[in-house]
């Protein structure tokens, strides 16, 4: 006869004990793909250095994980450091440059007008800078 599991059968500590190996599979996971981004991620690595870094943890996974972790694991954070780092720049760079001066065309002229009638530029200036900000 047929053995059937049911729900009621399977004990509180088992569901535990299951959904802790599970977190630990998906942990090892994400720290194996972590840890193969930066292998690729590396300038300062070669292609040999590369190649032969993922030979040893994807042959020897366990042994490789850890042993890149002693080796190289303070240069990942400083290298993730470091994207993040660029990336906020190139973020900031984007709005500054989409954003503009803040003023607009009419401000410029205005501006560009006070400064004629104070006598601070001359009137080829004046010239010069409205055909600029027209443009």
């Amino acid at each position: 006869m047929n053995a059937v599991t049911l729900a009621a059968d399977y004990p509180l500590l088992e569901v535990f004990w299951t959904t802790f190996w599970i977190f630990l599979w998906i942990l090892w996971f994400m720290l194996l793909f972590r840890i193969i981004t930066d292998i690729f991620r590396d300038d300062d690595l070669s292609g040999w250095g590369k190649a032969g870094w993922m030979v040893f943890v994807v042959l020897l996974p366990f042994l490789g994980v850890f042993v890149y972790l002693i080796a190289r694991g303070k240069g990942m954070g400083n290298r993730e450091l470091s994207a993040a780092r660029k990336s906020e720049q190139a973020f900031r760079s984007y709005v500054q440059d989409a954003a503009g001066s803040g003023r607009s065309t009419t401000d410029e002229l205005t501006r560009l007008g006070e400064l004629k009638n104070s006598g601070q530029i001359t009137e080829e200036e004046f010239q010069a800078a409205k055909a600029k900000i027209l443009a």
